[in-house]
């Protein structure tokens, strides 16, 4: 029996206008009131995580930053979180610079979460929209939530990192994907976002003990669940390991095409077709 539903953001629960559809809006509703826990699992910072967490009055904690931090939205009260060490975040921001890449550090697991930045290049401009796309989010909140500062080493000594993160084109962030890996080793863990039709990739770097999978598992854990009892919704590659780690795990219609081929996941219709609706409606209402 399903006692967990954990859903993916951008691209699985959100439609492509970035908004929560009425249907699943509905089946999430339903499915918590048949005594399912219903989280997100999502990159998102908890930050940006929070307005959606909030709207959906969620009975779980919310699982962000690819699962290095776990975290109620109605509280704040923090379940579980992993940390970078100063030590890596300085060699990551070497190996970033040295790319020519534009860094974000993601702080503060405690409170509400912080954004740092010291530099955008002229040409990065998924980088700029994010960076306004965050601001318009928070609103009278922004200027706690995204913060310029000159240097990123030098707020290491001020708060606690969670992760950092790179963005850019698919060809290049291929690129410094391979340079991270063989750089980092294990010293940290090296998830990839990409969205071929939009020619933009984001890189996250967190810390070698967290990935959605691991996230998933330790709100499982806590709630003395087997994966048995979990239901994952995703479609892209930083769900993979919760996808693995779930005994039923749906695909989104809109997925990747490496991730409709694995035969072991079930499939449901695209994000712009209320598909995580469809999903909850199958496995867990039906």
């Amino acid at each position: 029996m399903i006692k967990l539903l954990a859903l993916d953001l951008d691209g699985t629960l959100l439609n492509s206008s970035g908004k929560i559809p009425e249907a699943n809006k509905q089946a999430i509703k339903k499915a918590e009131e048949k005594g399912v826990l219903v989280t997100i699992a999502t990159g998102r910072r908890f930050r940006d995580a929070l307005p959606v967490g909030l709207e959906l009055e969620l009975n779980a904690p919310l699982i962000t930053h690819n699962g290095a931090l776990l975290k109620y939205a109605q509280t704040l009260e923090t379940v579980a979180a992993s940390l970078i060490s100063d030590k890596t975040v300085r060699e990551i921001l070497r190996v970033g610079r040295a790319f020519g890449a534009d860094a974000l550090l993601s702080a503060d697991p405690h409170g509400k979460g912080t954004l740092f930045y010291d530099r955008v290049s002229a040409d990065n401009i998924p980088l700029q929209k994010y960076i306004v796309w965050s601001k318009t989010l928070h609103g009278d909140d922004a200027e706690n939530a995204v913060i310029h500062v000159e240097n990123l080493e030098h707020v290491l000594s001020e708060t606690e990192t969670v992760h950092v993160s790179f963005s850019g084109r698919c060809a290049p962030m291929a690129q410094l994907e391979m340079i991270l890996q063989t750089e980092l080793n294990s010293s940290a863990t090296v998830l990839t976002t990409r969205y071929p039709r939009l020619d933009f990739t984001l890189i996250d770097i967190l810390p070698p003990d967290a990935s959605k999978g691991i996230g998933l598992e330790k709100l499982a854990v806590i709630e003395n669940l087997k994966a048995e009892n979990v239901m994952v919704c995703g479609d892209n590659f930083n769900d993979l390991h919760m996808l693995e780690f779930a005994g039923t795990p749906v695909v989104m219609g809109n997925a990747d095409p490496s991730l409709l081929e694995h035969g072991e996941f079930y499939t449901t219709t695209s994000n712009d077709e209320n598909g995580v609706a469809a999903a909850i409606e199958r496995f867990i209402l039906s």
